[in-house]
């Protein structure tokens, strides 16, 4: 199973944001398994890094960023993405950028807080909550 892990949940992360920090952990740590393949885009990277210096310094921003490319695969932002998101005329550009690579990558799921700002069908667009609901679901199936 691929996902591609939003903005959001990765600062969830990196800074402990309560009260959203244990289920963004919970699909860290199956990333850090490998039971999930998860992304995050470059675009998320650079964000990411911005937020987390402002918080906690740079040499804290640097060494959450390897943290998080030693378990999350990083996705390229070309600039065809960016083409393809301004045509999507979303209110949030940012996700538009997200979901444009999520498609590319061909993810199962992309997980974020903020599921309403995504106007897709084409992708599952689920909370960190849903997804964990999800592989439960799986498990129990099989």
């Amino acid at each position: 199973m691929t996902i591609l892990l939003d903005t959001n949940v990765v600062l969830d992360i990196l800074l402990n944001r309560k009260p959203w920090y244990t289920n963004a952990a919970l699909i860290f740590g199956m990333a850090q398994k490998k039971l999930i393949k998860g992304y995050i885009s470059a675009s998320t990277i650079t964000d990411i890094f911005y937020i987390t210096e402002k918080d906690n310094g740079k040499n804290n921003a640097r060494e959450a960023i390897k943290r998080m490319l030693k378990v999350f695969y990083p996705a390229t932002v070309t600039d065809k993405n960016i083409y393809q998101a301004l045509e999507l005329d979303w209110d949030d550009f940012e996700d538009s950028i997200q979901f444009i690579v999520g498609s590319d990558l061909s993810v199962d799921y992309i997980v974020t807080r903020n599921t309403k700002d995504f106007l897709s069908n084409s992708i599952d667009v689920v909370t960190p909550e849903q997804f964990l609901q999800t592989i439960t679901d799986i498990a129990d199936n099989n």
